[in-house]
């Protein structure tokens, strides 16, 4: 796993780990699914027929703070208006767009626990990581992560 539930008082939020921006970013979406599925739907998430596709999502110059909300806004989307519930990605993240190689199956087929209403900016982050560089962890949920490599934070509304 690389990504954990980070404490906050009223909404959810998770901190993702990886050796890279897209590789974070797609941590932080399948964070973001977990969190929202029931045990007996995430059964149903490994078990179901799978469908590829592409997607691509578009955002401001090098904000890839806002990148990567553009792509949690899009994974919500897809799984709630287009009935598509993503199980795996593969990010390529330049010059102001996400294209991503999906996996996704019937989210109609998808039993919840947890409904996220949107993705917040607070404590908002995707930050590189440098060699040597340690991110401190959060109390015993999180553990500490050390560089080099990416970090992903963000906050859902619930």
């Amino acid at each position: 796993m690389s990504w954990w539930i980070l404490p906050t008082t009223a909404d959810i939020g998770l901190r993702a780990f990886c050796a890279d921006a897209p590789g974070a970013m797609s941590e932080a979406a399948i964070g973001l699914q977990s969190i929202q599925m029931s045990p007996k739907g995430n059964d149903s998430a490994t078990s179901l027929p799978k469908m590829n596709d592409e997607w691509t999502v578009e955002f401001s110059g090098d904000d890839l703070e806002r990148g990567l909300v553009r792509w949690l806004e899009e994974v919500l989307y897809r799984g709630s208006a287009e009935d598509q519930w993503l199980c795996e990605s593969k990010l390529d993240v330049a010059d102001g767009r996400i294209v991503a190689q999906v996996s996704w199956v019937d989210a109609d087929m998808i039993e919840r626990e947890v409904e996220v209403k949107a993705i917040t900016l607070h404590e908002l982050a995707l930050i590189e990581v440098s060699e040597g560089e340690v991110i401190p962890g959060v109390d015993s949920d999180i553990p500490s992560f050390e560089g080099p490599g990416w970090m992903a934070q963000v906050v859902f509304d619930i």
